[in-house]
């Protein structure tokens, strides 16, 4: 698969041979959703805590005697039924993260790369660096490129472009190596530097 790399400029800066493994593969929309419900569970955390008779505070000692006063049996009033007593079967602290293996995940990032290809989404440019840090020129040259919302996955990350790219609302850079499903099929196109190409081949494709 040919694709044509370009400048920030808009100039042709030679050609490229996308691997068909990684960019041309069956678009899975199955694994797409998997991965994305994945990564999206690993991201919450149910903070809701309630305390339980073991952890409010107060006396364990029996608040009676057992029996002769009229009353219910009781222990000592860090019981639920109690004011300021503790919870029962309240909600708790804890992480709903699940695993998705390897492969699985592999497979996922392929067809999320090829859909983009697929859908002619998929923009190859030969370096991401820009000589200012204005996000004015930046967002010119985007806008001449129709890149105002897209993904930047790069092979490292320039200062300047890093500062110009903050204030667009539509533009976010990752490195090669956090390239994900989630964030690719979220931009509107998807833009990779010639050398975080390879990388991003290098890594779906090892093992």
């Amino acid at each position: 698969m040919q694709m044509n790399i370009i400048s920030l400029d808009g100039q042709k800066a030679g050609t490229l041979t996308l691997n068909a493994d990684v960019f041309g593969v069956e678009v899975r929309k199955d694994l797409l959703h998997r991965a994305i419900m994945w990564q999206l569970q690993n991201r919450r955390l149910v903070t809701a805590n309630t305390k339980d008779r073991g952890e409010v505070h107060g006396s364990t000692k029996k608040i009676y005697r057992q029996k002769g006063t009229g009353g219910a049996r009781h222990g000592d009033r860090k019981v639920g039924v109690f004011r300021h007593g503790g919870i029962v079967f309240g909600p708790k602290t804890r992480v709903v993260s699940h695993d998705l293996p390897k492969k699985v995940r592999a497979l996922a990032l392929k067809s999320a790369l090829s859909s983009k290809a697929a859908e002619n989404n998929l923009v190859v440019i030969s370096e991401a660096k820009t000589s200012t840090h204005k996000t004015k020129d930046l967002a010119s040259k985007l806008a001449k490129l129709n890149l105002e919302n897209a993904l930047f996955i790069v092979d490292s990350m320039d200062t300047n472009f890093e500062m110009a790219a903050r204030n667009l609302p539509f533009v976010r850079i990752l490195p090669s190596a956090a390239a994900n499903v989630y964030d690719i099929l979220k931009a509107q196109k998807l833009v990779l530097t010639k050398d975080a190409v390879a990388m991003i081949e290098a890594r779906v494709n090892k093992g």
